[in-house]
């Protein structure tokens, strides 16, 4: 797909894709990362953003174009150095020390059993405290084996992760999880009132 078009699903400039991401970057509740892990990078639209919120992020992809049209995209926005890109698969082993995850677009595309296997393998290494975000559309595609709100639930049903927050409407679901304890972000950061 990457031969045939630099951004197959005009993830730059479709409304859809630029809203969606909006809303993944509003749910995060740190205003700040130290390292993030973008699994599924494609065209490294939503891995810019992240790199103006992460001190370093470690972005993965299958395809060659992808990451070739990654690697373009942050060098046109001074965000490479704080970029690792790296061609591997989401069921490859994760980097050890993030503070944020992001699996977007990406989980429906494993069946139910390997999806739970990654998550299985890879939720309990993370620390406590570490973000977990899932971002996937929601109507059925028929050549992905799951459906974004079957995503939804394979992950919330994941041991150690604890709801934090969402976004849904008909045609995205957005979830939140941390590792470990799950406190809101007026609690965490003092907001006088906040219990």
């Amino acid at each position: 797909m990457y031969e045939a078009a630099a951004d197959p699903w005009q993830l730059a400039e479709r409304w859809y894709e630029r809203r969606k991401y909006a809303i993944t970057l509003a749910v995060l509740p740190d205003e700040r990362y130290g390292h993030a892990f973008e699994p599924g990078c494609s065209v490294g639209v939503l891995t810019e953003a992240l790199a103006r919120r992460c001190d370093r992020v470690t972005a993965t992809d299958v395809a060659d174009g992808a990451l070739t049209a990654t690697r373009r995209r942050l060098a046109d926005a001074g965000a490479l150095d704080r970029v690792e890109l790296r061609k591997a698969s989401i069921d490859g082993g994760w980097p050890d020390d993030v503070d944020l995850v992001v699996l977007s677009e990406l989980l429906y595309y494993l069946d139910a059993a390997a999806l739970r296997s990654v998550l299985e393998r890879e939720v309990p290494r993370l620390r406590a405290g570490t973000t977990v975000v899932t971002a996937h559309w929601r109507h059925p595609v028929e050549d992905y084996p799951l459906t974004g709100d079957a995503v939804t639930r394979i992950v919330a049903d994941t041991p150690a992760l604890h709801r934090l927050a969402g976004y849904l409407d008909d045609d995205v679901v957005v979830a939140v999880y941390t590792v470990g304890e799950a406190r809101s972000v007026a609690v965490r950061t003092g907001v006088p009132g906040a219990r």
